[in-house]
């Protein structure tokens, strides 16, 4: 195979893969579950980050949960369907929350970053 060919292939293949008929890459339709939006933050303890925690976004008024373990930044990302949510964070023993958003409302394709969870013991 030539140099042209092997380009044609590949671009061929590019270009297959992008063409994704039946269902467009976005889809602003109001209520659309497929557009996600993000729920992000920190979780810090004395202002150092707290590793390997479980965060869970619960969405209000359903059982609805979806959930991130933190970095080890103590930074966490939950992509989550329209709607409100209230955060919950897995404590060790003796530990309280302190500092935590209320509630955190998400719109189509919505970023809320920047959220901070404090702990204390």
């Amino acid at each position: 195979m030539d140099r042209r060919q092997g380009l044609r292939a590949v671009l061929w293949l590019v270009g297959a893969v992008a063409c994704r008929t039946g269902r467009p890459l976005y889809d602003s339709t109001p209520g659309n579950e497929n557009a996600r939006g993000t729920i992000a933050g920190s979780v810090t303890a004395g202002g150092e980050a707290l590793p390997g925690r479980q965060v869970r976004a619960v969405r209000l008024g359903t059982t609805e949960t979806y959930a991130a373990v933190t970095s080890v930044t103590g930074g966490f990302s939950i992509q989550v369907p329209p709607g409100r949510y209230r955060l919950e964070v897995t404590l060790a023993e003796g530990e309280r929350i302190v500092r935590q958003p209320s509630v955190v409302n998400i719109n189509e394709s919505d970023l809320d970053a920047n959220l901070e969870i404090m702990v204390a013991q």
